[in-house]
């Protein structure tokens, strides 16, 4: 592996909040224009609530666009409805996503495997249907419309939320407390008991860990992640469509984690990054453009299983063990 390549990589693991924070506050500058950069900013951060439970858990959902859509939802009727403030919409939909996966989780973690999945997908339907019945909050099929933030008005400051840059910088630092946040749970005891689970759930069980209590708290926790990153593209948007509660939204949160790699801090973003500018380049050239992806993905879950950030830090583990053991 090529030295700088090797440094780059020991240094992001051993910093990892630090290193993805930098990396993302130059990230606008590498895209072709700013709304990519935004959009990969909020989907990298729905992948991470995403990859929370099933990269570090090993719980795989496929119902978690319910609290992507639920979190853009409450904030938009938040805004539109109640005429709250910004900030207090943010608050609504990440504790309306929350609580919704405190529901949803009671019932799932009751079941494990394929079983667990299917019972995520059908009340992640469930959660669908429910909003889309009730179309004078939610607009019904049409969406839900006029969730318009133009300024972020802060102490001794007014930000124009609609200048693009400016958008992802307030965004930014959404995303800064929450990668913050996840990696001091990580980081903790219970960190490293979600891990327990994943490896050898019966075994952490033996060990004397509360595994029921310790998969609903994880699973609370990824869904307020995803429910801040659904407030975010709502006010992104200043829409809500009713596809956000889609279970092909929950499909793009598997894409994108597996592409990046699964149990990695970084990959999800990777993962988005890759996907959102893979989708806004073939969608120039093809109206096909999910066979292509769908491609794509096929090729990354058969050579590259570990994912593109994942590949390159196994790679960077191997080289380290080869250079112990010549020492």
């Amino acid at each position: 592996m090529n030295k700088t390549l090797i440094s780059f990589l020991t240094l992001a693991r051993q910093h990892r909040v630090a290193s993805a924070l930098l990396f993302l506050l130059v990230f606008p500058f590498l895209m072709p224009y700013d709304a990519l950069s935004v959009n990969i900013l909020i989907f990298g951060l729905y992948a991470v609530g995403f990859n929370l439970l099933f990269g570090y858990t090993g719980m795989l959902s496929f119902g978690h666009a319910a609290f992507l859509g639920v979190g853009s939802y409450l904030a938009g009727i938040a805004v539109v409805h109640a005429g709250w403030p910004w900030w207090a919409a943010i608050l609504a939909g990440v504790a309306s996503s929350a609580l919704v996966g405190l529901l949803i989780g009671f019932l799932a973690i009751r079941t494990r495997g394929i079983y667990f999945s299917m019972v995520t997908l059908a009340l992640g339907q469930i959660v669908y249907y429910a909003f889309y019945k009730a179309d004078y909050w939610t607009g019904g099929e049409n969406g839900l419309r006029g969730v318009k933030v133009e300024f972020i008005e802060l102490p001794g400051l007014s930000i124009d939320f609609l200048n693009p840059l400016n958008k992802y910088y307030v965004i930014y630092a959404f995303v800064a407390l929450a990668l913050w946040f996840l990696s001091r749970v990580l980081s903790s005891p219970f960190g490293a008991v979600i891990e327990a689970i994943r490896e050898n759930e019966k075994r952490a069980a033996a060990c004397g860990y509360d595994v029921a209590r310790a998969k609903l708290l994880v699973f609370v926790l990824s869904a307020g992640i995803c429910g801040l990153a659904g407030t975010l593209r709502a006010l992104h948007l200043s829409i809500v469509p009713i596809d956000s509660l889609h279970y092909l939204q929950s499909g793009q949160a598997v894409m994108m984690c597996l592409l990046g790699g699964m149990g990695t801090f970084f990959g999800p973003f990777v993962g988005a990054a890759v996907f959102l500018y893979l989708e806004d380049v073939i969608t120039n050239l093809t109206r096909y453009w999910m066979g292509v992806v769908g491609l794509v993905f096929m090729v990354f879950v058969l050579f590259f299983p570990k994912g593109l950030w994942g590949t390159l830090l196994h790679q960077l583990e191997r080289w380290q063990r080869r250079q112990g053991g010549a020492a």
